[in-house]
């Protein structure tokens, strides 16, 4: 994937710098040609020497300093990169980017990009946690760059939490695989559903269940890194959707997903319901509070109306795909629910499972097709398991072999 690449490397200024220098050699070692942009507070650490020798292409350090009167460097630069990484990626350069200013050599350089962009952070935990660092990072993935999460240990700073560059090899890695993702599902369009829905019995008191609508927002997110136009149902959740190719639709109740599901269900290509919608709800609400009377209280509920079987009594071409959390028997269930309503695939999962419950970050999980065949997917973070879902998706899809 990097052979022949070319690739910017831009460095920005902490002590983080020093493994700029093994991402560089790494890079040059996988057969990409590279070049170093350095702010000046970058040149304070590493000399720009030592990138120059392990880049063997010159070091860019200050936006004067024009080494071909024939061009305009930052411009010929931005034109020639294929890939930009920033590593490290200071809460400087992440606000200066996000902001649109341009006062040094690597801050022009970015502006000037069109090529994918890959930013992996630096900085002490409070300072990543700062809101306005946050608020930058939101800003900067609304604009369709790619961030590299960095890694929880200890720091410089002498703190020990999350905000340590993510080591050389695993950003090259990261890219690697986001690369050959990319276009596997473009000009597809999955709809995908997300979250609880709510059931009121008065304006102030509903039933709900424990759906974070985590799995469900990574699947959106995966499907449109891989270039699919997504649209995301999501019932109430405190999650966001930040990739421009996702069109997110918010519904409170189960009838409201039912309609914005059935709504947007022609013209789809993948359909995957990861919603934990209600299956009941009260069979009588109340505009007014309901107050407290002596003894016990009985509420009736109704059904609400099955979307999933909905969908897979009116599909024609749409890859239809469901999921199924369970506390007991779950591959029984899971196969029963794939069949009796005409799915093409579904995503089972224990919830009882240690790593595997609601509102968490990480998730297990088996994918059944319907020829029965089961693919186990061990306990990985919710997005890591959502690009695993959505491969083994596209290979039914194609009717490869496993």
């Amino acid at each position: 994937m990097l052979q022949g690449k070319n690739i910017m490397v831009g460095i920005s200024g902490g002590i983080a710098v020093y493994k700029a220098c093994t991402l560089v050699s790494r890079l040059v070692q996988a057969g990409a040609h590279v070049k170093v942009v350095m702010t000046g507070n970058a040149a304070k650490f590493v000399s720009p020497l030592t990138f120059q020798a392990l880049s063997r292409n010159p070091v860019y350090t200050d936006t004067f300093d024009e080494k071909d009167p024939a061009k305009i460097a930052h411009i010929d630069l931005a034109d020639w990169a294929e890939l930009i990484i920033l590593a490290p990626a200071t809460a400087d350069v992440l606000g200066k980017l996000a902001n649109g200013m341009a006062d040094d050599m690597l801050s022009t350089t970015l502006l000037a990009a069109q090529a994918p962009v890959y930013i992996a952070p630096a900085m002490n935990v409070h300072m990543y946690e700062h809101p306005a660092v946050i608020r930058n990072m939101k800003t900067l993935q609304e604009m369709g760059l790619h961030f590299i999460e960095p890694g929880a240990g200890y720091l410089a700073c002498g703190y020990v939490g999350r905000g340590r560059l993510e080591e050389p090899e695993q950003i090259i890695e990261t890219i690697i695989r986001h690369q050959q993702e990319a276009g596997l599902l473009a000009g597809k369009h999955v709809l995908v559903s997300a979250g609880p829905t709510r059931e009121a019995v008065d304006p102030v008191r509903f039933f709900s269940n424990r759906s974070s609508g985590k799995m469900g927002f990574a699947l959106a997110e995966a499907a449109a890194n891989m270039g699919a136009a997504v649209t995301l149902v999501a019932g109430p959740v405190q999650l966001e959707a930040v990739h421009p190719n996702i069109k997110r639709i918010d519904v409170l109740t189960a009838a409201e997903m039912y309609e914005a599901m059935h709504a947007q269900f022609a013209g789809q290509d993948i359909v995957i319901k990861a919603a934990a919608v209600a299956d009941y709800r009260p069979k009588q609400t109340f505009t007014e509070k309901m107050k407290k009377t002596p003894g016990d209280l009985v509420i009736e509920f109704e059904r609400t109306r099955d979307i999933l079987k909905s969908l897979g009594e009116v599909k024609t071409t749409q890859f239809l795909v469901g999921f199924a959390a369970e506390t007991s028997s779950p591959l029984e269930y899971g196969k029963d629910k794939l069949v009796r309503k005409h799915l093409d695939a579904i995503v089972v999962n224990n919830v009882a499972q240690e790593g595997a419950g609601f509102a968490g970050d990480t998730n297990i999980v088996t994918y059944i097709n319907k020829t029965m065949q089961e693919e186990h997917l061990p306990l990985a973070a919710k997005q890591t398991i959502a690009a695993e879902l959505l491969k083994r998706i596209i290979r039914d899809i194609k009717g490869e072999t496993k």
